[in-house]
């Protein structure tokens, strides 16, 4: 199998395309976030890892098309999507939202045959850890207000009122997906699994955080940074090193 001969597809963003690395990275956004948050990470880990940014539909260059607001859905069509990439091993980066879809994505992945490299779930309590939360369905200004208590969209960006109508669809789409999510039992993962978490963050405690080590049978590490929920944008340097580290040392292996 080939990758695919277009880096502009919809779904798939690869800023700074490594053909010669032996591994690649895909990177599963926040809620309300678009795949241009890991232009970053593509331009720090290039050469030496083929970083590739998820692109959900509505928002962006993809605004016009309709939301999904369900992860088993998102999950499916994200895995179709990734099909063309899997002719060297990949590892999956997921922060909040992202961390249960790329987990949902793992296991479709595992399920098919293809055992990634690595989960690196961030900013997100393992998929057994179920809070009772209904954001999605408040008003636009408590979601606005949620959005600037997490920091993770510039407080100014949200005082653009026409820009925040471009937004908010996506971001209560996004929230949707993520709080009417239930894990289905099944079969833990077999890849190696890396839990990121902030020591401050409101959205996934060190505990929670923990808790990825019942979701599979292959190697469990816990990464307490300082911060809150977007602790890895001031914590990007050791963030970078911890996904290295973990992805250099298999990069030799085969997929199974």
């Amino acid at each position: 199998m080939t990758h695919a001969t277009t880096d502009t597809a919809p779904w798939v963003r690869r800023y700074h395309p490594a053909p010669q690395a032996p591994a690649r990275l895909v990177c599963f956004p926040h809620a309300g976030g678009s795949a241009t948050f890991y232009f970053p990470v593509s331009r720090a880990l290039s050469p030496s890892v083929d970083v590739l940014a998820i692109q959900y539909p509505g928002r962006q260059d993809r605004r016009a098309e309709p939301c999904v607001d369900d992860m088993g859905t998102l999950a499916d069509l994200v895995t179709d999507e990734l099909g063309p990439w899997l002719d060297r091993p990949v590892a999956l980066f997921g922060h909040s939202m992202g961390a249960t879809l790329a987990y949902e994505v793992a296991r479709r992945l595992e399920a098919a045959g293809t055992t990634p490299l690595g989960l690196f779930a961030s900013g997100r309590g393992a998929p057994s850890r179920q809070r009772d939360e209904r954001t999605h369905l408040a008003t636009d200004d408590h979601l606005l207000a949620e959005l600037r208590r997490l920091s993770g969209t510039e407080t100014r960006m949200l005082d653009d009122e026409e820009l925040v109508r471009m937004i908010l669809p996506a971001v209560r789409s996004d929230y949707r997906a993520v709080e009417t999510y239930r894990h289905r039992p099944g079969p833990p993962l077999r890849c190696p699994v890396l839990a990121l978490v902030g020591d401050a963050d409101p959205k996934a405690t060190v505990e929670e955080a923990r808790s990825w080590a019942d979701h599979t049978t292959g190697p469990f590490t816990l990464r307490v940074f300082p911060g809150g929920h977007f602790y890895l944008n001031d914590q990007a340097p050791a963030v970078l090193a911890a996904i290295s580290s973990h992805i250099t040392p298999n990069q030799g292996a085969e997929r199974t």
